[in-house]
């Protein structure tokens, strides 16, 4: 993998605000870019958790080449106070509980606190920016960077602005996230959920209507996805993926041949109604796909097996 690119020159510390699973990653990919990093949450645990965190993931982001020579996770810097956490910082990642009312309060305390030129990005997974900058004075530095779950690993990074958004705001935070080793997208328009996650649900959706008509185990299905799909997807979205499926004469000629079929099987994709007892059915479906792992296990060999793949994603 090649070395992690330098980051921009005017970005060199940053502010993590709200730390927990994703928080935590954040600041694990920063500090191994070089970058000073603060993080803010008010709860109890949140440093202990935090460095913890952070400490797991470093053997991870070595292993992949990104920590710049003289990078370490004790430099992780912690303040419970978000107006002392925010002092001459150059850059905000927002990853607080992914509630409307909540954010849209945080953002214009944030946006009282901090110069006009610190551009605020939240990791938000579905909320619409022109709401949650509504009580902004400087709303054109607020925008969307919505990671995947883990940031240190996952390199796609949704990048959306609100209608008060500038341009040079949502091009320097993905020149920025690139500089970090991310794949930025930019959302040409606002849709709650962004691209991916509504594509996770959409998938989803159909899975959960399979288990609920007994089609197959809930562990079936998800081999379906796994061993199957998923491995492509690895490669290549759903575009390219079926481009690839007509032969020489690409995406014409699958849908020349096949958009009939398809079709038909959109017409028949179920829209279920999660029930209490449907609920039972899929924890029950995953809690005998997991067997005797903890999820604990899981999340290491996740995260073991990302890592192969993305060293051979990278050669």
């Amino acid at each position: 993998m090649p070395h992690p690119a330098t980051p921009t020159p005017a970005i060199r510390r940053i502010a993590i605000v709200g730390a927990g699973t994703i928080g935590a990653s954040w600041a694990a990919l920063f500090l191994a870019h070089g970058l000073t990093v603060v993080v803010s949450d008010p709860a109890a645990d949140a440093e202990a958790q935090t460095r913890a965190r952070v400490q797991a993931a470093w053997p991870v982001l070595k292993e992949l080449g990104r920590v710049v020579e003289g990078a370490s996770p004790d430099a992780l810097l912690f303040e419970p106070d978000l107006a002392t956490a925010l002092v001459d910082v150059d850059f905000v990642q927002e990853n607080a509980p992914e509630r409307e009312d909540f954010k849209i309060e945080l953002f214009a305390r944030m946006d009282a606190l901090l110069p006009p030129r610190v551009i605020v990005a939240s990791s938000s997974s579905g909320l619409i920016m022109s709401r949650l900058q509504s009580r902004c004075q400087h709303p054109e530095r607020f925008v969307i960077g919505h990671p995947f779950n883990p940031p240190h690993l996952i390199p796609l990074v949704e990048v959306v602005g609100g209608d008060k958004t500038s341009v040079e705001v949502i091009e320097q935070s993905i020149a920025f996230y690139r500089a970090m080793g991310k794949y930025p997208i930019r959302l040409n328009k606002e849709v709650p959920g962004h691209i991916a996650n509504r594509l996770q649900a959409a998938v989803w959706r159909e899975a959960i209507h399979l288990a609920a008509e007994n089609v197959a185990s809930v562990a079936d299905i998800d081999a379906a996805v796994s061993q199957g799909p998923g491995l492509r997807w690895a490669l290549f979205g759903p575009h390219m993926t079926f481009n690839l499926g007509g032969g020489a004469g690409g995406l014409a000629h699958f849908m020349d041949h096949l958009l009939g079929p398809v079709q038909t099987w959109w017409d028949d994709l179920g829209t279920p109604e999660v029930t209490p007892e449907l609920q039972c059915k899929l924890i029950e479906g995953v809690n005998a796909e997991a067997g005797r792992r903890s999820i604990a296990d899981m999340v290491q060999t996740r995260d073991a097996q990302l890592t192969a793949l993305i060293k051979v994603l990278h050669r």
